[in-house]
């Protein structure tokens, strides 16, 4: 259902909830406006339809939104017209992209604008104060290169918006609802923020929470994690995930499994993921201020690019407040 093809500041209306839904907790349901920025390719579709999923459990509205890239030169005459072929071919992408919508009962308005793309679509997401940003890490060649691996990064670097990536690769999985959720934590200040973020997607499914630390393999000797020496680097880790734990405990989440691995941060995310048929991982990035927290910056980035199953990556709350 079209809600508003050109929206001024996009409508955000919960919706009742439809038929067979999971059951949550609807005073903890986390977005009422998701913006997908969209490009029309097979895997963008896959990803269209997990966020439609997504977006009618919580009865949220969708912005879908194609950006023609200005770094780029688009512009043609036909006919002697001058006409902006990305801008054309995004109006024809979000009506396919609406098509999907209807056929999940989402409503969904559209807007196609021109700009650089990983900024245009961070301030986007911020001046009309989505909650959501839903985006593949691979877009196809040509008319979509804008959501092509760095560009997403970009926006996940730059985006004080939560933002949920899924890799069009043929092992991803979309299963939704989540059952279980990941919540990998180096017990940093951003680490809480997105575990914050996290645990009330979880509570509102009902959803197991998975709480990991690792000790990151590759900056401490392995041979000594037998030791008493041990203890150094391992009791940071471990009251990470205590932290987390109290925290879930305050939320009313009863169900949590604790990891702590030694091994690559990335490589412990993976293995946990395996392990546990986790559903979705929720984590923290360095936002707009730089850390060298290990789950941080490049290793979300890394996440980003690996991880077979959706993972919604948190800014810093300062960053989401700037």
């Amino acid at each position: 259902m079209v809600v508003d093809e050109s929206p001024e500041i996009p409508t955000a209306l919960l919706a009742q909830p439809l038929g067979n839904r999971p059951s949550y907790s609807p005073h903890r349901i986390m977005y009422e406006s998701i913006l997908i920025p969209y490009d029309g390719s097979d895997g963008a579709a896959t990803i269209l339809h997990h966020a439609g999923e997504l977006a009618h459990w919580a009865g949220a509205t969708v912005q879908v939104l194609y950006v023609a890239d200005t770094t780029r030169d688009s512009v043609t005459v036909i006919k002697g017209n001058t006409v902006d072929a990305l801008a054309e071919r995004g109006e024809t992408v979000v009506s396919e992209a609406g098509d999907t919508l209807d056929s999940l009962g989402v409503e969904y308005s559209t807007d196609v604008v021109q700009g650089n793309p990983a900024p245009t679509i961070a301030e986007y997401a911020e001046r009309y104060g989505y909650d959501l940003v839903v985006l593949p890490t691979h877009g196809r060649t040509g008319l979509s290169r804008y959501l092509i691996g760095s560009t997403t990064e970009k926006v996940v670097r730059l985006s004080s918006v939560p933002v949920l990536t899924a890799r069009m690769q043929p092992d991803e999985q979309f299963a939704f609802p989540y059952d279980d959720v990941l919540i990998p934590t180096d017990g940093s200040e951003t680490a809480a923020h997105a575990a914050t973020h996290g645990l009330s997607l979880a509570s509102s499914l009902a959803a197991t929470v998975h709480v990991l630390s690792v000790v990151d393999a590759n900056t401490h000797d392995t041979d000594l994690l037998s030791t008493e020496s041990a203890k150094a680097p391992v009791q940071p880790a471990q009251d990470a995930i205590d932290e987390l734990v109290s925290m879930a405990a305050e939320q009313g989440i009863d169900t949590v499994e604790q990891h702590l691995e030694t091994d690559s941060p990335v490589d412990g995310i993976l293995d946990c993921i395996e392990t546990n048929d986790i559903d979705a991982v929720v984590m923290g990035t360095t936002g707009r201020r730089g850390t060298e927290r290990i789950l941080l910056g490049s290793v979300a980035e890394t996440a980003v690019r690996s991880v077979p199953v959706p993972v919604i990556t948190v800014g810093s709350e300062d960053a989401a407040h700037e």
